[in-house]
């Protein structure tokens, strides 16, 4: 991208002062000298979103004028991470902008260190949907979020005793200057109340009366595209009441909580992403999230078309807008769009139902039919009583319809209908409603087919299709990695950040020892700028000429961040009883979140912990072994974990995870990747090449043989080694690592009365000898440097902006 076609938002150093310290007059009323650090950020942050929202009129006419296709990603989860750095970026103004603040007397790093994590979503599905935006704007695509405004996010983790404790993310505290309310663009959603049916001249209709009236009001982001051609949007709606229903009886008598109830009980739908669903109000809590989102953005979607192209081209609608869902959270689009088409625009039943086919596509990202998501039809049908109606339609004509001349059909029907079993299955009404449905990685789409959607896949397998995920590299490599980045520019331009397949000409430096000597520097500093990080944090000391074995990702059972605590054990228990054992010198450092009801995860966050406590005072070992658990893991702290990390641990049993972006954004930072064959390991594995990724444990087809043959049994590998896996296991009860909050039960009953699901007991000696022969390659530090430049020059394919594409071309049908 050359630099005449960056738009000129200031026009140099001096106006980018001039206006900045207008901003600070505007926003705060005093100069820039007498702000603090927060006030100075929020300033900034405000000028540069005010360019961002003007473009964004600028690019929404463009659009209208060229008649362009627009897409809606809808999306529970939108995880954006800070913005202003990656705006700067994306402008072409952050040299101007660092030079400015110096003249200022002040660094821009400071000023970007005072903004918060939007809690907006919490692992890599909320990451993926951010990365996308990103994406659509860099390639000129029309494409908009449409999502959640969650008042407190998930939660901030803290670690007290070990234990996950999850506290009130105030994110909002200080403002979020890159959103602008929009009034007058709320709009009214139903819960409850009874369906009346209407007739006059023999024409019959239906409508929703009475039950709870909430108001959706929706806040937007821009969303600024590389080289800031195109700035799109985001919409996140927030839950207030539709009329003011105030007590003042209650009130005056002092019950303050009564008088505010019914503004707080609205409210509550949107303060907190994924409320503990344990119990029955936080399944409607979250039920009610889902519906709105995608009630709210669908009934603005439809407005805007209306006014654009008049009330009688409804058929037109799939040519001119493709509304995507990502998961299940919304599957409720085909039904809901449905009846606003034939209850509030008069079409024909069978018409909406086109439409509606012709304008959602699904991707899914989970393999596993018990994770699929289901709502049980009396708790959906008391509080959403119309949309129901239709998914009851829908469902009945799909029973109807559904051939009966394949020997097997009674099963395939069993499989595919959206009823059953007193439940609405969420994955089968996305399907049926879907004219694309995709998986993650060609692992993941294979399984799809072959096993969780398999009957769906025989009826319509022109539905389905792979798109391996993306990251974006410009936050994860140009953002978050300073010095590495500005390497790669040196010897290659800025044209990557444009173009991630340029980076494959980074191959003819993998034996340039100057290259290679300034990546070892660039990572020296990351690895300190982390240690520092996590010593101010934890209080925890690392040794920057440690490996850095990095595992950071959401905590679940299949993701086995057990497996590699047991590592850690093994080697532990080694050094003490063997002198003559002498492995490679390693800091583990974990991060990542476990959902608040999930207590098996939350346990492995405790043993963590625990084990930390021990390995970290004991002098014995410390030398050789240190650990780290980085609590609150978020955007802002992954972009510090993935540049300093050295060993990439993507461990979760083979078949298990979806595709995985972790492991994408450890690759592109010169990682190497110590994993099974599992998600977008598998196209990792093909594009680096065997000498330059670790592979370990079983694969697909044998877990799959294994579990079926039914002949595994944890306690045969305790049997067999008592002294080294029997040992770790007892350990877990036997007071080793209980004096920070307890021994671990839970834990041990997981493996031996649960009989290992998971089979962290199974590949454990084919990891613990997988992790030695990677670590022992260490010591050749121009091999290893080597091999992590050629991770990072193989890694363009994993950028954001070739899965867009790929969605543009087959699904949306769009060009890019």
């Amino acid at each position: 991208m050359t630099e005449q076609s960056w738009p000129k938002i200031f026009t140099d150093k001096e106006d980018f002062i001039k206006q900045y310290r207008l901003a600070c007059e505007r926003e705060f009323s005093k100069s820039h000298e007498e702000l603090g650090p927060q006030e100075r950020y929020y300033a900034m942050a405000s000028l540069i979103a005010g360019k961002a929202k003007a473009l964004r009129g600028d690019t929404l006419k463009r659009a209208n004028d060229k008649g362009e296709k627009t897409v809606y990603y809808f999306s529970i989860e939108f995880l954006l991470g800070p913005l202003l750095d990656n705006y700067l970026l994306n402008f072409g103004i952050r040299d101007i902008v660092k030079a400015a603040c110096k003249d200022l007397g002040m660094q821009l790093d400071d000023i970007e260190r005072c903004e918060s994590d939007p809690g907006l979503g919490n692992g890599g599905l909320g990451r993926l949907a951010a990365c996308f935006l990103d994406s659509m704007a860099a390639l000129g695509i029309n494409g908009n979020g449409n999502g959640m405004r969650y008042r407190y996010g998930l939660f901030r983790q803290a670690i007290e005793g070990g234990r996950q404790v999850e506290k009130m993310d105030n994110w909002l505290e200080h403002g979020f200057p890159w959103e602008t309310r929009r009034n007058e663009s709320a709009v009214l959603i139903r819960f409850g109340g009874q369906v009346v049916r209407h007739e006059e001249n023999g024409r019959y209709w239906f409508t929703q009366e009475g039950g709870e009236l909430v108001k959706a009001v929706p806040y937007d982001v821009p969303i600024v595209g590389y080289g800031a051609k195109k700035v799109n949007n985001l919409r996140l709606w927030s839950a207030e009441p539709a009329e003011e229903n105030f007590d003042l009886d209650a009130f005056n008598a002092g019950d303050y909580a009564k008088a505010m109830k019914f503004r707080s009980d609205v409210e509550a739908i949107s303060q907190i992403l994924y409320p503990n669903d344990a119990g029955e109000h936080g399944r409607l809590l979250r039920l009610k999230q889902e519906y709105l989102f995608v009630s709210a953005g669908l009934q603005t979607i439809l407005r805007d078309y209306k006014k654009k192209y008049g009330d009688d081209a409804w058929e037109d609608l799939g040519k001119h807008v493709s509304i995507h869902t990502n998961d299940t959270h919304p599957a409720m689009c085909g039904p809901e769009l449905m009846r606003l088409l034939v209850d509030e625009h008069g079409v024909d039943f069978d018409l909406a139902f086109k439409i509606a086919q012709q304008t959602i596509s699904y991707t899914n990202h989970t393999i596993m039919p018990e994770a699929l998501e289901k709502w049980p039809i009396s708790t959906f049908r008391d509080l959403l009583p119309r949309t129901y109606m239709f998914i009851e339609e829908i469902d009945r004509r799909y029973r109807e319809g559904f051939s009966h001349t394949d020997p097997n059909w009674q099963e395939e029907f069993k499989n595919t209908a959206i009823l059953w079993d007193g439940q609405i299955r969420m994955a089968n009404l996305s399907v049926i409603f879907a004219n694309s449905v995709n998986g993650v990685s060609a692992l993941h789409t294979g399984i799809l087919e072959a096993t969780t959607l398999h009957d769906f896949y025989k009826l319509t397998p022109e539905k389905f299709n792979n798109k391996t995920n993306g990251i974006s590299h410009r936050r994860f490599l140009g953002n978050a990695n300073p010095k590495y980045a500005k390497l790669v520019c040196d010897v290659l331009g800025e044209g990557w950040l444009g173009d991630a397949n340029k980076l494959a000409e980074l191959e003819k430096y993998e034996d340039d020892p100057s290259f290679l000597e300034q990546f070892e520097k660039a990572k020296e500093w990351d690895k300190q700028r982390l240690a520092d990080y996590i010593k101010e944090t934890t209080g925890t000391v690392l040794d920057t000429s440690m490996v850095f074995d990095v595992q950071v990702k959401r905590f679940h059972a299949y993701k086995r961040q057990l497996l590699n605590v047991f590592k850690i054990l093994d080697i532990y228990n080694r050094l003490l009883a063997d002198p003559s054992f002498k492995p490679r010198p390693t800091a583990f450092i974990f991060s990542g979140k476990a959902a608040q009801s999930y207590t098996f995860a939350k346990e492995v966050i405790r043993l963590i912990n625990s084990v930390a406590d021990v390995i970290n005072n004991d002098k014995r070992v410390n030398d050789v072994i240190r650990v780290a658990f980085v609590p609150n893991f978020a955007v802002s702290s992954a972009q510090l974990i993935y540049p300093a990390a050295e060993i990439s641990e993507q461990i979760s049993w083979a078949g298990s995870e979806a595709s995985g972006t972790s492991n994408m954004k450890l690759m592109m930072n010169g990682a190497i990747t110590l994993g099974t064959y599992d998600g977008a390991n598998v196209e990792i594995a093909k594009l680096v090449g065997d000498e330059n990724i670790k592979i370990f444990g079983l694969r697909t087809e044998e877990v799959d043989a294994l579990r079926a043959s039914g002949n595994y049994w944890a306690y045969d590998l305790l049997k067999k080694d008592p002294d080294r896996l029997g040992r770790i296991v007892n350990q877990l009860k036997d007071g080793t690592f209980a004096r920070l909050s307890g021994n671990f039960d839970s834990i041990y009953d997981e493996l031996m009365v649960g009989n290992d699901h998971d089979l962290v007991l199974k590949d454990f000696y084919s990891y613990v000898d997988a992790w030695e022969e990677l670590t022992q390659a260490y010591g050749d530090r121009a091999k290893w440097n080597r091999a992590a430049v050629h991770n990072t020059a193989r890694s363009g394919y994993f950028s954001s902006d070739r899965t867009i594409r790929e969605y543009a071309h087959d699904i949306w049908h769009i060009d890019a």
